[in-house]
């Protein structure tokens, strides 16, 4: 994957060190957790489901 907002389905330290250092993470509901750590790109909001990975689309909801 070249996208840089685009992480592989199994990426979960590297989706964890992202959202430490992201100001517009936002914790999805529990029940849609996928990560253990609960600051997680994959346990987002904005994250969304894209072929084998997951893609941030907080810029989809600018006034959130």
């Amino acid at each position: 994957m070249n996208d840089p907002a685009q992480l592989a389905i199994d990426q979960w330290e590297k989706g964890h060190a992202i959202a430490l250092n992201c100001s517009e993470f936002k914790p999805d509901v529990e029940e849609e957790w996928l990560a253990e750590e609960t600051i997680s790109c994959y346990n987002c909001r904005y994250r969304r489901f894209v072929g084998s990975g997951i893609r941030c689309m907080k810029s989809l909801f600018p006034d959130f």
